[in-house]
């Protein structure tokens, strides 16, 4: 079964997350609906990730399979077919082949997340949809200072929403939490091996509340260390969110 790798970007103000839903409001159903326009088959794709309700991506990747009898046109011209079936908020940003072995999920050794805080009196209307207006000043040494405690391996159970079931595994990797500004805009960059369900607007939520002075850097040891959703600070907004980038070990790009 020929397999291709898809690199997609979105806004995702319109939709309920990348997961296909009952309601056709998942972003992976506006793709898969044009991926059936082109292939009788009707493919499904297999995602690296899994983001919320109302978070962007610039970096998603997905793969999908079709029978050979189906491949009628060039890889570097996937991408143009696909986009010509999607709405304007969603795009193929790279089309290729990809090996057998390939698997989208299960191969990415790395994810990184970008979360912007406009810092400002007044929001910019340009980012009413791609940022978390906090009109207060923060204390960006405070904020860096928090940032660093995250790093390495951590029991994340404070960082993570509830679901339904029982929540397995909570270790994390964390290879990168930074803080940078520009201007009024804060970013937040977290970067490690995999995340909990909105386990990355937790850490920039609770980061942003250190830089209001409502608890000391120091304290987000102790957050992590009891375990406790209860104990850390609040989610910022999803819409603050993009999935930058996911990373693959080399070979995995070779067909």
């Amino acid at each position: 079964m020929p397999k291709f790798k898809l690199t997609l970007a979105y806004d995702g103000t319109a939709y309920h997350g990348w997961q296909s839903q009952k309601s056709g409001r998942g972003v992976a159903d506006r793709v898969e609906a044009a991926l059936a326009r082109l292939f009788a088959s009707a493919p499904k794709l297999v995602s690296s990730s899994r983001t919320d309700t109302g978070v962007h991506a610039r970096g998603l990747v997905a793969h999908f399979e079709v029978p050979p009898g189906e491949v009628r046109m060039p890889a570097r011209q996937l991408a143009l077919a696909i986009n010509a079936g999607l709405p304007d908020d969603i795009r193929v940003v790279a089309a290729a082949r990809a090996p057998a072995a390939f698997d989208a999920r299960f191969d990415a050794v790395s994810k990184q997340y970008r979360y912007t805080v406009w810092n400002h009196p007044a929001l910019d209307p340009l980012l009413r949809h791609r940022a978390w207006h906090v009109p207060q000043p923060l204390d960006l040494a405070a904020m860096k200072a928090a940032a660093a405690h995250f790093v390495g391996r951590h029991d994340f159970r404070s960082f993570t929403a509830r679901r339904a079931g029982v929540l397995g595994d909570s270790v994390r990797t964390l290879t990168r939490c930074e803080v940078s500004r520009r201007g009024p805009e804060i970013t937040v960059l977290l970067e490690g091996e995999g995340f909990l369900y909105k386990m990355c607007r937790a850490i920039a939520g609770t980061l942003v509340q250190a830089g209001q002075g409502k608890f000391p850097p120091s304290e987000i040891a102790a957050m992590l260390h009891r375990r406790d959703r209860t104990a850390a600070g609040v989610n910022a907004p999803a819409r603050g969110l993009v999935l930058w980038k996911v990373s693959y070990p080399r070979q995995t790009h070779r067909a």
